[in-house]
Order: structure tokens, then C-alpha cells, then sequence
């Protein structure tokens, strides 16, 4: 009865760690803060006006990034990582996501100091 009570103890252990260490883990590999941005649209003081989602390509990566058109005007938007947010202006951030995962986290590679 005393080993059956060792073994349950055990593995409650083993699986309390290994939820841990995912939970760490699944933190590092996630996507960064985004926005989409009008990259026409720089502010020495605010930074980028953000526009809508759908004028960027759905995917994580620039790739699809172009100019599309909104109403009257053409958008040259494209995604906007980890940037401070105000009144519908975004900056401080940048548009490398590879970049924006390297500034860090729990658990990532990078120095984590959020600058950059």
C-alpha cells in the first residue's frame, strides 16, 4: 500500500513538471504582439497609424505585405511587432517578427529587457 502511495505521488510530481516545462516552453514559441500598420503613415511623435487587419496578409510573416486598397487610397500596410499602442498609433515596435521574438521572454533566448 506504502509503494502504491510512493508511485502515485511520483508521477503526480513527473506530470505537475512536465506541465511546467510546456507551459514554458509553448510561451517562447508564441506569436508576438502585432498590429497592422500603414507603413506611409510615419509620426516622429506617434509612430504608425493603425489600420485595419484585413489590409494585412493573414499569415504571421510579411510576406503577402503589399499596398491594398481602402475606400479612396492605397494602404501600404504590413505587420507591426511588440509596439506601444496609443490612441490608434503604434511605436516603438518593428516589422521583423523573427526580430520580435528575440527580444525575449520566460523561458526564450534573448536578453529579455524589451528593447531594441
Amino acid at each position: 500500500m506504502a509503494e502504491t502511495r510512493r508511485r502515485l505521488r511520483s508521477s503526480t510530481v513527473v506530470l505537475g513538471g512536465m506541465g511546467v516545462l510546456a507551459a514554458a516552453l509553448s510561451a517562447c514559441g508564441s506569436d508576438p504582439d502585432r498590429r497592422c500598420v500603414d507603413r506611409d503613415s510615419y509620426d516622429y511623435i506617434n509612430g504608425y497609424k493603425i489600420v485595419a487587419d484585413k489590409n494585412c496578409s493573414s499569415g504571421s510573416s510579411s510576406a503577402g505585405k503589399g499596398r491594398k486598397k481602402t475606400g479612396s487610397s492605397r494602404v501600404d500596410a504590413d505587420w507591426y511587432y511588440d509596439a506601444d499602442v496609443n490612441a490608434g498609433w503604434a511605436d516603438d515596435g518593428t516589422f521583423s517578427r523573427d526580430e520580435a521574438v528575440d527580444r525575449g521572454g520566460f523561458g526564450c533566448s534573448g536578453s529579455g529587457s524589451g528593447g531594441g
